[in-house]
This record gives C-alpha cells, sequence and structure tokens, in this order.
C-alpha cells in the first residue's frame, strides 16, 4: 500500500498581503501528479488545510477541485484532520454523508478512538485521526486532568494504543508541536504560554505518524514519525527548506519504504544581500526576477526609494532590510536617518500600490523634504 502525507495547505494564505492562491494551485497540480506517477493508493492531509477558521470562498473552491480530482475522478480515499488554523466544526460539514466518496474528514474530537480502515492488495492498515485539541478541550470532553498539551495528548494516544488492532499496521495523524522540532516564523503559536510541545515517545510504537503544525520536512524520535512540511514556504525563515510530501510504503507488517518527494514553486521565496546597484544590475538578467524576496542593502548611506528602484527590475520584493546602515551611524543619527527613510519608503509602497507606478525622483524628493520638515517640528514642540 503507497501513502502521501501531506499537511499545511493553508489555502487562502496571504503573504505579505499578497494572495497565494494560485501558488498553491500550481503545487497542488504537482501533488495530483505524484499520486499519478506514483501509483498512490490513499492520502493523508494531517492538518490546516485552510489558513484560517472562515476561509474566502475561493479557497473553498480549490480545496473543493483537489477532492473533486482526488476522491471522485481517481476514487482515492482521503483521511484528512483538522488543525490549528481550521474550524474544525465548518470543516466536517457534511463528513457523514462524504465518507461514501471516500472523503473521510476527522474533526471531531469525540471520534479520535474510530479508525479508518484502509484495504488495498491484500493489505489493511487502520488510520486514527486526533485533530487539534487544546487541553481545556480534552479535560472537559473526557473528565481528565490534563493540565498541558503534552498531558491532553499523550491521553489521547494511550487511548488509541489501547484500542488498536493486534496484528494489523496502525497509523496515526496529528497535528501538534512534537517536543525537538524545529518551527519557522510562519506556524501560530499553540499557546501564548510556551507550553505547547509534546512528546514523541508515547507514539512511537505506531507504524506510522502523520505530523502537521510544522512547516519544514522532518522527523523526531525515529523516520517514521514525520512531519511532511508544508505546500510552500510561508515566510522568509523558510527560504532555505525544500517543500514537498511524503511517500510512504506499507505492507502487513509495516512501513518498508519512506520518501521526500518535492513541490516546485512557481515562484521561490529567497533573500539577497547586497548593495544597492550591484542588486539592480543583478535583475536585469535574473531569469527568476519574479520571485518573492527579502532585499537586505548593505550600503552604508542613506538611499532614497530604494524600494521603488528595486521593483523596477524585482516586482515582488515584499520586505526590506538596511543592515549597512545600522553600521553606519551613531544610534541618534541613525534612529532620526531611518524613521525619515522608513516612513518614505512606506508612502512609496502606498503610493505604487495605488498608482500601479513607482514615484518619480520629483515625487520622492517632495515627500522626503515634507517628512524631515514634520521630525523638525516634532522635536522642536
Amino acid at each position: 500500500m503507497r501513502l502521501l502525507h501531506t499537511a499545511d495547505w493553508h489555502l487562502g494564505r496571504l503573504f505579505h498581503n499578497l494572495s497565494l492562491l494560485e501558488d498553491q494551485r500550481h503545487v497542488l497540480n504537482q501533488l495530483i501528479a505524484i499520486i499519478d506517477r506514483e501509483n498512490v493508493d490513499a492520502v493523508l492531509i494531517a492538518g490546516d488545510i485552510y489558513d484560517r477558521s472562515v476561509p474566502p470562498s475561493a479557497a473553498v473552491t480549490l480545496l473543493d477541485e483537489v477532492l473533486h480530482a482526488l476522491c471522485e475522478v481517481r476514487k482515492l480515499p482521503v483521511i484528512m484532520i483538522s488543525g490549528n488554523h481550521d474550524g474544525a466544526e465548518r470543516l466536517r460539514f457534511g463528513a457523514r454523508h462524504l465518507r461514501q466518496a471516500g472523503l473521510h474528514i476527522l474533526s471531531d474530537l469525540a471520534d479520535f478512538a474510530t479508525p479508518v480502515t484502509l484495504s488495498v492488495g491484500g493489505v489493511e492498515v487502520d488510520v486514527f485521526g486526533i485533530p487539534y485539541a487544546d487541553p481545556e478541550q480534552v479535560r472537559s470532553q473526557f473528565n481528565v486532568e490534563a493540565r498541558d498539551f503534552d498531558a491532553a495528548h499523550r491521553y489521547l494516544v494511550e487511548q488509541i494504543s489501547e484500542q488498536r488492532h493486534a496484528t494489523r499496521p496502525c497509523i496515526l495523524m496529528t497535528h501538534c508541536f512534537v517536543d525537538g522540532g524545529s518551527a519557522s516564523d510562519s506556524e501560530r503559536p499553540l499557546t501564548l504560554g510556551g507550553a505547547e510541545n509534546v512528546a514523541w515517545e508515547p507514539m512511537q510504537h505506531f507504524d506510522y505518524v502523520a505530523l502537521g503544525h510544522l512547516h519544514g520536512p522532518q522527523y523526531r524520535g525515529g523516520e517514521h514519525i514525520r512531519y511532511s512540511g508544508s505546500l510552500l514556504k510561508y515566510s522568509f525563515s523558510e527560504a532555505s527548506q525544500r517543500k514537498g510530501v511524503t511517500l510512504v510504503e506499507l505492507g502487513v507488517n509495516g512501513v518498508t519504504k519512506i520518501d521526500q518527494m518535492t513541490l516546485i514553486p512557481s515562484r521561490e521565496v529567497r533573500v539577497l544581500e547586497g548593495e544597492l546597484e550591484a542588486l539592480i544590475a543583478q535583475g536585469r538578467t535574473d531569469k527568476n526576477a519574479d520571485d518573492y524576496l527579502l532585499v537586505r542593502l548593505t550600503d552604508r548611506h542613506a538611499i532614497l526609494d530604494p524600494m521603488g528602484k528595486l521593483r523596477e527590475v524585482y516586482p515582488n520584493v515584499l520586505h526590506l532590510e538596511k543592515p549597512g546602515m545600522l553600521e553606519a551611524r551613531g544610534t541618534q543619527q541613525l534612529d532620526r536617518e531611518r524613521l525619515r527613510f522608513d516612513a518614505l519608503d512606506m508612502f512609496s509602497d502606498f503610493f505604487n500600490q495605488t498608482s500601479g507606478e513607482a514615484m518619480s525622483e520629483g515625487q520622492a524628493s517632495a515627500m522626503a523634504e515634507l517628512i524631515t520638515q514634520l521630525q523638525r517640528d516634532e522635536a522642536q514642540q
């Protein structure tokens, strides 16, 4: 039996106020192509299907298109659990009826100990799904002591372990932060207190654990306890990660092979560093100039409208940092200069977005003078 493990689609996500829906469609088409090429028998989606509990209609439509391609056209079973970004009740609307089409939505905590049994070529596998749940939900629903995420998750895993079939391979799907995992800037914290980690040890006896929540592909405690990672890079802290999905092969005695399959985005997320003129020259010949960029300018002097100039060659510069200026100036002078040029950058971005074109040198110069005068007036008060 061949299973495809994926997670953290975050359909409908914005990246620096830019919709990623078409980028998501691009890699989901690749996901379907992998399913066809690798003769996948079932798909596991380990939470955060949507980016927010009330997703935009276009995101709902995209999910519907993908599930139609998998369940209706290819007759593949799909098992999904809800994550901390999903609205669990909305996600499971019509779940009982959709099971007949092969779509199993496990977002009701009451059903966590009821497996979905997959049967392919004489191999039967039980799949248990733990939807995202905070400790308070577990305490109130099952009347148990669960002071933190680890205690709540441990209780649920132990209940499943007690009920699992004696001989059939068993897969656990869960959306959580496993202790020791490597996080990135794009994951929403599960709790404000920081006590969100759960231990991997209670899960080690499952044949495979399909994890969701952390966006970087990784495993904890053993190669079979694994995050597939997100579909796309959702922050610049993920620029060095290779995104993809996980292909898992199982026989009657459990997992026989695990492979990570790479997804190629339509636009990469990159970090560029250098002086402005050098970056502009590079951009004129860059075949991937449409990538999503964070630019770190190393120029040690103030530059008029650097964002506008960069976007003439790199239209998707989404964030600009100026470490060169931080090194070059004394603290008080730098603070004034930085405030001035940050304000100019903000207005330049606003002007570009509303008018569709960069400010002229004359407009930028006039705005810089106005900002300087306002700061002088404020300092004299």
